[in-house]
């Protein structure tokens, strides 16, 4: 959900406080909920002095707070960009942001942290604005410029600092890119100290955002932020089928959704036997067709057979170990599970009110019967004599 939807008619969002320029897209990208603020801190114990502040599209980094302001989630602040200065969203701070740091950079010390100089003034921000309008434009005629040099690059997304004098363009590529002459013409044309910053594919999805196969928003736009490595053993694990097509999400690369439900699949495949191998009886060898991990039901064919025998895993236990000792059983339908007969229940007009036919007696004796047309034929020729 964009400012066009929540904010009101000076281009302003309600509640957000990012005056009309949502940082990353939507006003909820990335957010984080602060389930702290309400709780107070012992006596004696001074807050944390680092400040988690967003960037356009999501981009994080903890900034130290030591002038001691007073910040709430969502203000905007100026911090110390070195050379020069940007704006950027405090998104967590206290014991909230205390987490953060944990989870994100365990090894991070306060004094490495860049300083928070003050809240933003409205110059400041109005500066702020004007670089974001300016970023589109900026984007269009760098891309006409890597395409006359002939780079194999994608230039997908540009942020300007909110003093106008930087600007940042994440780029893909598959492999190293000599890009010094396109720095040199973009440097003459828009006047501003350039940056290249190459990201994967994945972060490159991050970035744009989309709508996924399941019909929901990527989770890597909203609230998914480590990239895991995904291997095509974890759609193995859940049998799904090697399909490239299906098992790739926007990005290119294997969809993060698959390690989901990954451990789930080994914890109960642990308790499942191997069946790799045949189970061999005195009709013929059967092989492993499919397994239902879940349901522990394991599905074995004879060969040149179309039908399937559902065994559970402790009879498929059983039979391979009367295998092993040199033992065929007569046929895998000795051991095959046995389904309880489920009675369906219908439909049943309990109250009679359904049936299309039950007004037909009621109106059959309203009619009123009327002569038929011969008689009435021949009553008025008798009352025109």
């Amino acid at each position: 959900m964009g400012c066009a939807s929540c904010g009101n008619g000076e281009k302003s969002p309600r509640g957000c406080k990012n005056n009309g320029t949502c940082s990353s897209g939507g006003c909820n990208k990335l957010d984080v909920f602060d389930w702290l603020a309400n709780i107070s801190l012992p006596q004696g114990q001074t807050s944390f002095d680092l400040v988690e502040v967003r960037f356009k599209n999501a981009r994080k980094v903890f900034y130290r707070n030591s002038e001691g302001l007073t910040l709430q989630t969502g203000d905007l602040v100026v911090i110390d960009a070195n050379p020069g200065w940007d704006i950027g969203v405090v998104s967590a701070i206290g014991e909230l942001a205390k987490i953060q740091v944990k989870k994100k950079s365990p090894n991070l010390k306060s004094s490495e942290c860049k300083k928070i100089l003050h809240i933003a003034k409205q110059d400041q921000i109005d500066q702020w604005i004007k670089g974001r309008e300016l970023e589109q434009d900026l984007l269009t005629q760098t891309r006409t410029l890597a395409q006359n040099l002939s780079l194999d690059m994608k230039i997908s997304d540009v942020e300007y600092q909110a003093d106008l004098t930087k600007a940042t363009f994440y780029y893909t590529a598959e492999g190293r890119i000599d890009f010094r002459q396109l720095i040199k013409d973009m440097a003459e044309r828009f006047k501003v100290r350039v940056e290249m910053r190459q990201i994967g594919s994945r972060q490159e999805a991050s970035r744009l955002g989309g709508i996924g196969s399941c019909g929901r928003e990527l989770c890597c736009s909203t609230w998914l932020t480590d990239f895991r490595s995904v291997s095509t053993s974890a759609a193995r694990y859940q049998q799904l089928s090697l399909n490239p097509q299906k098992l790739a999400g926007q990005c290119g690369k294997l969809k993060c959704c698959l390690n989901y439900e990954l451990d789930m699949y080994l914890d109960a495949i642990k308790s499942m036997p191997k069946v790799d191998g045949k189970l061999y009886t005195e009709k013929g060898d059967a092989i492993h067709m499919k397994t239902d991990v879940f349901k522990r039901i394991i599905w074995y064919a004879y060969k040149g057979e179309t039908g399937m025998v559902a065994l559970k895993p402790e009879r498929v236990a059983e039979i391979k170990k009367l295998n092993k000792d040199g033992i065929k059983p007569k046929d895998l339908a000795e051991f095959a599970q046995v389904k309880e007969k489920v009675e369906e229940i219908g439909y049943q007009n309990v109250v009679g009110q359904d049936s299309l036919t039950r007004f037909e007696k009621t109106f059959s004796k309203n009619k009123r019967k009327r002569p038929p047309r011969k008689d009435r034929s021949s009553t008025n020729s008798v009352q025109k004599k």
